[in-house]
């Protein structure tokens, strides 16, 4: 199965509804323009379909030249609500993010110096979306319950997979699976609940 092309958020527009209004309001604030040199790959649970009602709008940036993010992002956003740079930096890297609100809708971006296609986010987000093709809509079903009753995404996975440890990286080393064995650990979920 070939994974999406979450690159480019055109896919939103065929979407439910929330993925066509998130389109909309991505493109009212044209941000994948405005961020364009940094790589800008909208992550998360929306363009999955396993939002829930207070899901936020997750975009990733690949950022070399923090100085001239923030100035950018503050120019063009900064007079929205609740607008926020954190700071997340450690010894290694440094990891800012930005929050605001549109249309009681959270945009958040994260930046860090890592191709946007090798960031946790990006690459959970495709092995959530290989899991839901081959889960099909059964395990969908069951990942938003889980997330409704107050388990973030990743442990909400690693929950209905059976997956012990950090959920995080587990969730990271089915990267390596076949879809073949994705699918034999999904069937031996469902046959253990009947």
């Amino acid at each position: 199965m070939n994974n999406k092309d979450f690159i480019n958020i055109n896919y939103l527009k065929h979407g439910n509804t929330k993925q066509q209004n998130s389109y909309k309001v991505l493109k009212e604030l044209d941000i994948f323009n405005v961020l364009r040199k940094f790589n800008p790959i909208l992550v998360g649970t929306i363009p999955i379909n396993i939002d829930i009602e207070n899901s936020d709008l997750d975009i990733v940036c690949e950022v070399y030249d923090f100085k001239e993010f923030q100035k950018i992002v503050e120019d063009r956003y900064s007079m929205f609500s609740k607008f926020h740079i954190s700071n997340n930096s450690t010894d290694n890297e440094t990891i800012l993010t930005v929050n605001f609100y549109v249309e009681d809708i959270e945009i958040e971006i994260y930046a860090q110096s890592l191709d946007s296609c090798k960031q946790n986010g990006y690459r959970h987000m495709v092995v959530e979306d290989r899991i839901l093709r081959l889960g099909g809509e059964r395990t969908r079903e069951e990942v938003v319950i889980r997330k409704k009753n107050g388990l973030k995404t990743e442990p909400a996975f690693a929950k209905h997979l059976g997956l012990d440890g950090n959920p995080y990286d587990e969730l990271l080393r089915l990267e390596e699976c076949s879809d073949e064995e994705i699918k034999n650990m999904l069937n031996m979920i469902f046959s253990n609940k009947h």
